[in-house]
């Protein structure tokens, strides 16, 4: 009998799963693990909406596995030490993991290689299970890596994804100790409206969203920035935990065809964008793509304000509220919440991108911090100086207001779109904040930070 580890990470399914499939063809015998790194607790990183989400996936993943005879093997530890254990008990010859992209994730797999080789035992590192094309598959011809999207969206789109991978029929698993999985409901803090996770319920999201009439994919250009729709496919949970393949993704959403189908597509190329750009700049997640010079304001009350979503701009402040109810927020709010942040209060994008990683389930180095550089004008956007007007932008994509008093419930009786911008007597009369700051002198204020001139 041989035996080989699969080592989940990112990646916690059984369909489309390159480094399970084939840690299934390695060996006769395979140690399905999990392992409970508390490396990830003291960086701060297993806040209580993914450790929830995560609960919930690794029930998902045991249940599919144990449909193919197998299940999975939960440990809690130091994660070279722990696989190394799993391997010196079981004898195996090869542990199977996905590739990361993040600095912490390049340092687990060269600590593993090491390890494992002193061992006598092999590291498969897989490409392509985490992203539909891996970082630094497609480059420009003097760089490492793409800085603008655009060029490298092109790139993305003639490459090609690579095939799926069929689920294994059979999964034989020796005889080896695990821990009890860990359940939801030992997790305190949990947002209240946060979504379920896990494996089954992703690929019946996916199918309803595909199917659905009006909201599903078939809508996703003309509605995406809709506040109050909701009609995202709000899939990006289970792409973080990496319960659904992007790699499937793109290939029924391009099976699908027409344009709500096409603009969902350049959104996972979007996600592999930032994917390769910190595979080749890990700092990036801490330190300044493109420095810009600036002195951040560190007013604590204006960022409180911020984070309790009572800055009295109430598109911002709606965001901020469904992030902390349900653990996620639209994307639109995410540009509009992030952009006051970093550029109406001129306040660290690291700051807000540290909120985020508290809150957001689907937080992840790559998206969460490449995205505020982007609306923090240090990342990669090629108008670094763009302010999105708050208001402007709520007029625009919250034309009713309905979104600012689902989740602004105390303007809920202020009709139509002047939710937006109450009159003072309305805000003093339902208990709403004045502006935090007059949008026109913060504009001035951070152009002259900038140094744009008058």
């Amino acid at each position: 009998m041989s035996v080989s580890v699969m080592l989940f990470t990112s990646d916690l399914r059984v369909h489309d799963q390159p480094a399970l499939a084939a840690a299934v063809r390695d060996a006769t015998e395979v140690v399905p693990l999990f392992v409970r790194d508390p490396g990830i607790h003291r960086a701060g990183f297993d806040a209580p909406n993914r450790r929830a989400f995560l609960a919930d996936c690794l029930a998902s993943l045991d249940d599919g596995l144990r449909r193919r005879g197998g299940r999975l093997v939960v440990r809690s530890g130091d994660v070279v030490d722990t696989v190394c254990r799993v391997v010196t008990g079981t004898g195996a010859r090869s542990v199977h993991i996905a590739a990361g992209v993040s600095g912490y994730a390049a340092g687990r797999e060269e600590a593993l290689a090491a390890a494992l080789a002193a061992l006598g035992c092999a590291l498969r590192v897989h490409d392509g299970v985490i992203t539909a094309l891996p970082p630094g598959r497609v480059t420009p011809a003097n760089r490492d890596h793409f800085a603008v999207f655009t060029p490298y969206f092109r790139r993305w789109a003639a490459a090609g994804v690579r095939p799926e991978v069929t689920a294994p029929r059979r999964i034989t698993v020796p005889e080896v100790a695990g821990e009890a999985l860990p359940a939801r409901a030992e997790v305190a803090g949990v947002s209240p409206g946060l979504a379920v996770g896990g494996e089954e319920e992703g690929r019946r999201r996916v199918k309803s969203w595909l199917a659905r009439a009006g909201s599903g994919v078939d809508a996703y250009e003309e509605r995406h920035d809709d506040l109050a729709g909701d009609a995202t496919s709000r899939l990006s949970p289970h792409l973080h935990f990496g319960t659904l393949s992007a790699t499937e993704l793109v290939r029924r959403a391009r099976d699908r065809g027409g344009a709500g189908a096409e603009a969902f597509v350049r959104q996972l190329a979007w996600r592999d964008f930032h994917h390769q750009v910190l595979a080749a700049r890990p700092d990036a997640a801490r330190a300044d793509y493109r420095t810009r010079g600036d002195r951040w304001r560190d007013d604590e009350k204006e960022i409180t304000a911020w984070r309790e979503g009572r800055t009295g701009c109430p598109i911002v402040d709606a965001g901020m509220r469904q992030l902390r109810h349900e653990g996620w927020m639209h994307n639109r709010a995410r540009l509009l919440t992030a952009s006051y942040l970093a550029k109406t209060l001129y306040a660290d994008w690291r700051t807000g991108a540290a909120h985020f990683l508290q809150l957001l389930v689907d937080g992840d180095m790559a998206n969460n911090q490449l995205n505020w550089q982007w609306v923090a004008g240090t990342g990669t956007d090629t108008r670094p100086n763009r302010i999105l007007n708050p208001l402007a932008q709520a007029r625009r994509f919250d034309a009713d207001g309905s979104y600012v008093r689902r989740w602004v419930p105390e303007l809920a009786s202020v009709p139509g779109p002047a939710v937006h911008d109450p009159a003072p007597a309305d805000r003093a009369r339902l208990g709403y904040p004045a502006p935090l700051v007059d949008l026109g002198e913060a504009r001035d204020r951070f152009s002259r930070a900038r140094g744009l001139g008058d």
